[in-house]
Formats: structure tokens, sequence, C-alpha cells
């Protein structure tokens, strides 16, 4: 891959400032304080907020508290989706700090997964790795690997070690120089104006003729809505960890420089602000 190291260091160590406040139905014996913390972007709500977590537990009493969840203006917080993707999708446009909910009780069974354990993020996160190594290099790079490197991308993810990530996932950024870029882009896009989870479907980096695809290429063939009519207004944000890239770059570049520590892309499509 080109090693621009910055780039990779700065999608690394993006933060996104939050406030988290308890539900006020929830059922506690003195007043919960709110409670801050800086959110890493490549990271899970749920591998990240054992602090909120023991926070609230102090001023509940043990017989209300049940699996925690979050949600933002209403909405559950999916926590197998990273943390800037949930960001981007609903509350790109706000003010800072980010103000999520926290609830203790009436679990949304039906607009979420259960989370009883970091062993099950674990288990997502490398089900998402292995599943774009199968679309970039056929699962060859992955298979490859030992256990402990398995282990080494998620230990270097759960504690917020780049080095240690990147010491095996740059091995998954990788290919052959004969081959220009990956077999497929492992991307995923996300419209906040729909119910539809997201649009994925097979994508090369690079076209028949060997000119290198652009993420506007990507999105005139995966989602055209998303482009602006060259006589029309744009009325969408094209984003990636809280940036919109122009859609003249490489989709080969991006894929390698921003995907999340899981290898997929997450672009978010949501509404520009009108104001």
């Amino acid at each position: 891959m080109t090693d621009d190291k910055d780039v990779l260091r700065d999608v690394w160590f993006g933060r996104i400032p939050t406030c988290f406040t308890l539900y006020q139905d929830e059922i506690t014996e003195r007043e919960a304080e709110p409670y801050y913390l800086l959110l890493p972007r490549i990271s899970y709500l749920t591998l990240v907020t054992d602090k909120v977590k023991k926070h609230f537990q102090k001023v509940m009493r043990q017989e209300e508290v049940s699996e925690i969840w979050f949600e933002y203006e209403g909405t559950p917080l999916k926590w197998h989706y990273p943390i800037g993707l949930l960001f981007d999708l609903h509350a790109s446009n706000t003010a800072l700090p980010w103000s999520i909910t926290v609830h203790f009780k009436n679990f949304p069974e039906k607009d979420l997964l259960h989370c009883h354990s970091k062993d099950v993020i674990e288990a997502h996160f490398m089900a998402c790795i292995k599943e774009a190594d199968a679309l970039k290099h056929k699962s060859q790079v992955i298979n490859e690997m030992q256990k402990k490197d398995h282990k080494q991308l998620w230990m270097g993810l759960q504690n917020d070690k780049f080095e240690q990530f990147w010491a095996i996932n740059r091995k998954l950024m990788e290919y052959p120089a004969e081959d220009n870029g990956f077999r497929y882009i492992p991307f995923r896009i996300y419209q906040a104006t729909t119910e539809r989870p997201f649009i994925q479907k097979l994508f090369r980096p690079i076209a028949s003729g060997g000119q290198l695809h652009t993420l506007g290429d990507l999105l005139k063939d995966v989602c055209p809505s998303a482009i602006t009519p060259e006589d029309g207004e744009q009325k969408t944000q094209v984003m990636i960890h809280g940036i919109e890239p122009m859609l003249e770059t490489p989709i080969q570049w991006l894929s390698e420089h921003m995907s999340y520590p899981d290898n997929f892309l997450h672009i978010s499509i949501i509404p520009r602000p009108t104001d």
C-alpha cells in the first residue's frame, strides 16, 4: 500500500466529545450527573462505555439494571456499527458534544442486537475483517495469518494501540504490484433517509481500461441519487470519518487509508444542512 502514515494516524485518533445522560424515566436513588467522554471514532460503543455504565449504575437500584443501550434523539444506536459511522449518519450536523441518552431497561429488541460480552464484539469484528479479505484477496491473507495475528488485530483495537494494530493490518492492505489494487473494494453505503441497513455490492477499484475508479464512480454505480445533477442543487453530503472526500479521490486509496479497523469503507449519505 502507499504509506501515508499521517492519514492512518489521523483516522485512528479521531475523537468525538460526547455527553451521556440517563433517560429521565430510569429509577435512581439520587440524581444522575451527566458523564463526558471522548469517544474513539474507530471503536464500538459497547467496547468503550464501561466507565459510563459504572457511573450510572452507582445511582441506580440494582433491581432496575438490565442490559445497557444507547439512543440519540429517539434512534437506538447500533453497537455493531463503528462510533464514527453512527455519528456521521445521525448527528454530523449537530453541535458538540454529542448528546447520547443511556437506558437500562426496555431493550429495543427489534432495533438492536444483544451484546452480553466483549466476545460478541470481537466475533463481529473478526467476521467483518474476514469478509473484507474475501473481497480483497479471496481470503488468502487472513487465512495465512496465525491465530495470534488475529488476536493482535483485536487487542490493538480494544486497547487503542495504533502500532499494535497496524503491524498486522498493513498485510491486509497490500496487493501484488501487477494488480494495481484489490480484487474488490469492501464498502458499505448508509443513507440517513432510508430504512435499508446499507448498500453493498461488488465493485472493482480499476476499470477495464486500466484507469483508477474514483469515489464518484462508485456512487454513480451504486447510489446515483447521492451524486448531484449538474444543473441541480446539492442536497446530500457524502461523509467518511467526518469529512467529505473529493469525488475524484481513487477508491483504492480510500480503501487503504480510510477504512475502519474492520477493513470496510463505511460511507454515510446524509441530507445537506439547509441553513
